[in-house]
């Protein structure tokens, strides 16, 4: 469960401008970026309100775009340091080092100006870029870009890197979920197309395939929705490896 009261919300919107000014450098474009993606979505609200995330060690976020995980992992940490955050929530994670993968190398520049060396970001394809020894992976809204065949690799790439009992955060789409999955689908493309790439095939599952498939892998895994306020279908996937 998540609390979204209004107190927790006027919190965490706080926390957005925080972590979003270290992107003005970079430009108009991935400051407003930010912005968006960190308010709109629900996916980084929960993760610090339910205290998913390891206190310490190695995070790597595969397809990390321009770093909003990372983005919003610096704004908590400074935020706690301050004396800043909610008593009522999990102290978020202040030790972790934080490593970002992505293929597009404009949306790597820009997560290199707005965090300097507080992380680690690189121009990767999460097929075959190299995976650190790893206490939790994250993978938001990018294996429906590749292959089924791809999907599992990627996944057991990830089992293989992250250490006993290590965390895999996967969100995906619940292609079983009638509308809201077209809606889905729909804001995928529009964003490709904002970015003026080819428009991809996306290779999707209903959730019950996605869970098989983790655990098949050697994950026990839980699932939660994680579309609150939007239209769209997505499933956060909380994996454990076993």
């Amino acid at each position: 469960h998540v609390d979204t009261s209004a107190r927790h919300k006027a919190f965490y919107e706080r926390l957005v401008d925080r972590a979003t000014d270290p992107y003005r450098p970079a430009g108009r474009l991935p400051y407003h970026f930010a912005r968006g993606k960190l308010r709109q979505d629900p996916v980084f609200f929960a993760l610090l309100a339910q205290g998913l995330l390891p206190q310490a060690g190695q995070l790597t976020d595969l397809g990390c775009g321009q770093g909003s995980l990372i983005a919003i992992l610096l704004a908590a940490r400074a935020a706690h340091a301050a004396g800043q955050w909610p008593a009522d929530w999990p102290a978020p994670p202040t030790g972790l080092q934080l490593y970002g993968v992505d293929l597009r190398p404009a949306a790597v520049r820009y997560a290199k100006t707005a965090f300097g060396n507080q992380a680690e970001v690189a121009v990767g394809d999460i097929r075959d870029a190299p995976i650190p020894p790893s206490d939790v992976v994250a993978i938001l809204d990018v294996l429906h870009y590749i292959g089924a065949d791809e999907q599992r690799k990627v996944i057991e790439r990830c089992h293989a890197a992250l250490r006993p009992g290590g965390l895999m955060v996967l969100r995906v789409g619940d292609a079983g979920a009638g509308w809201r999955f077209a809606v889905t689908s729909l804001g995928d493309r529009l964003v490709t197309m904002l970015r003026g790439t080819a428009l991809p095939r996306f290779h999707c599952r209903p959730i019950a395939e996605w869970i098989a498939l983790v655990d098949d892998i050697g994950f026990n895994v839980t699932a939660q929705p994680m579309s609150e306020g939007t239209p769209f279908a997505n499933i956060l996937l909380v994996a454990r490896r076993r």
